[in-house]
Order: structure tokens, then sequence, then C-alpha cells
């Protein structure tokens, strides 16, 4: 097999800025997709870390579209995105990765799981019963987009409850949050114009993929799930495994970067036996 080297340091990879490290061997690779506001750097604790202890498995993270120091881009549909990300998984030579998406690009990594060939997928603290959160953000359509924008993403903001996290890594949070209008305008799109029936008939055909490809699926949370969104990952998405990180708020992957490497490093032997 050949292989492809990889440093870890920057690099673009089908127009897209990344990090890349290890190299391709018969063990899935990672694909890393930060959330929405953020950038790469918010794994800057845990590649390293997953590269001690899973030595030189190829993980490539992600400068999402007009994100970190990604171009910026027309639109920035999901569709679009997961698009785009496959041009960067052919290109930098990934076979079958095994993708990881924090918030917002919990559901991108879902969506692309639903398309493209995946080994699995890592979602971190992203409901996929998107029905409620499309609402809420419909209520603040208009604040959304005119000058109240900077005071209604601070509502967001607090909702991720960082004051949970390490010092360091609280630290991270908000050296990495560069909220811009366009941007989350652009990724909120379809929460925002879409019908309340276009969007749950979007997710429940991404979830009927899901079910029939047997794809292997993790749903990190960082609070407790609550009742009704228990039941709905039972219909639509039986076989997810669900691990609840309590009171790690938003970022259960940054309250504990060595813990959270390690379960990076047991999907390598996803899907063995």
């Amino acid at each position: 097999m050949t292989t492809t080297q990889a440093t870890g340091q920057p690099v673009i990879i089908a127009g897209l800025a990344a990090d890349d490290y290890g190299h391709n061997d018969d063990r899935p690779p990672l694909v890393l997709l930060h959330g929405m506001t953020f950038d790469r750097t918010t794994w800057r604790d845990i590649a390293p870390e997953l590269q001690r202890i899973d030595p030189e498995r190829r993980v490539v993270a992600i400068d999402l579209p007009g994100h970190g120091q990604s171009p910026e881009q027309p639109t920035y549909e999901l569709e679009d995105a997961a698009e785009q990300l496959h041009r960067v998984v052919q290109e930098a030579g990934l076979t079958t990765p095994v993708v990881v998406g924090h918030s917002a690009a919990g559901l991108l990594a879902t969506i692309y799981a639903a398309r493209y060939p995946t080994h699995g997928v890592v979602n971190i603290d992203q409901p996929l019963d998107t029905a409620p959160f499309a609402a809420f953000v419909r209520s603040l359509a208009q604040r959304l987009r005119g000058p109240e924008f900077p005071a209604v993403w601070q509502m967001f903001y607090d909702g991720f409850h960082i004051e949970l996290l390490p010092p360091a890594a609280q630290d991270l949070v908000r050296s990495t949050c560069r909220p811009r209008q366009q941007v989350v305008l652009g990724y909120w799109r379809q929460l925002l114009e879409a019908s309340p029936a276009e969007t749950t008939t979007m997710i429940e055909q991404t979830t009927a993929a899901l079910r029939a490809s047997g794809v292997p699926y993790l749903h990190l949370a960082g609070s407790e799930l609550d009742s009704g969104y228990w039941r709905w990952l039972g219909v639509h998405l039986p076989a997810a495994a669900v691990e609840v990180w309590p009171r790690t708020g938003h970022f259960p992957h940054l309250a504990d970067p060595q813990r959270f490497a390690r379960r990076l490093a047991d999907t390598a032997r996803w899907g063995a036996g």
C-alpha cells in the first residue's frame, strides 16, 4: 500500500486549510470538524494526544469553509459543505474515514456519512432532532439578520456553559470563537428558511440512510439527554451508541482531551470481528 506521510503542519487540501498527521494504513483515518464559529485550533490538545496513544494514525483536522484559514464561500449550505468535505477526503486519499464533528459539524458529519463511504461517525453534542432548535432559531430570525446579531449570538454562547471547562479549555474556546453574521446565517439558512416539514424530511432521510448502511455512530453529549430525545433516537437511529459526560457543557471533548483521544483511538477497531 502506498502511504501518505503527514507532518501535522498546515496544508491546503481541496481548497480548505487543514493539519495533517500520520499516514494511511489499515486503521480508518480520522477527519476532525470543529464547531461553527470556531476553527481547527480547538483540536490542538486532542490530536497530539491521539498521536501518542495511536501512533502515526492518519488524522486530518479541517477548517470548515468560512472559518479559520479556509476561504469564504458564496453559500454555506450543509449539503454543499458535505460535497466540499468529500473533495477533501478524495484529494487527501482518505479511504472510508471516521468523521468527527462538534456541534453543527456533528450534523455535517452525519449528512456526510449518509451520502459517502465512511467507517463511522462521532457526533459531539449535536442533537439530530433539529426541529425544536430550528423553531427557536426561526423565532429569532429578524434579530439574527439585523444589528442585534451580536447580542443574540451571546445568548447562544452563554448556553455553551464554558464555565464547566478547565481554565485552559475556557481560554481556548474564548480565543477561537469568531461569530460572523454572514457565516452563521449561511450555515443556518435551512433552519431559518425551510419549512418544519422540509427540515424533518431531510433529517429522517439522513438517519434512514445511516440505518441502512449500519455505519457505527457515537453520540457524545455534555449533559443528560431529555426523555423525548432518547425516544427519538430509539426510533430513528436505534443502533447509535450514546455517552453522556455530565457537567461538561457543549464541549465534552475539551473537558477531558485525554479521555476523548482514547475514544477516538477506539474507533480503529470499529467493525472488527
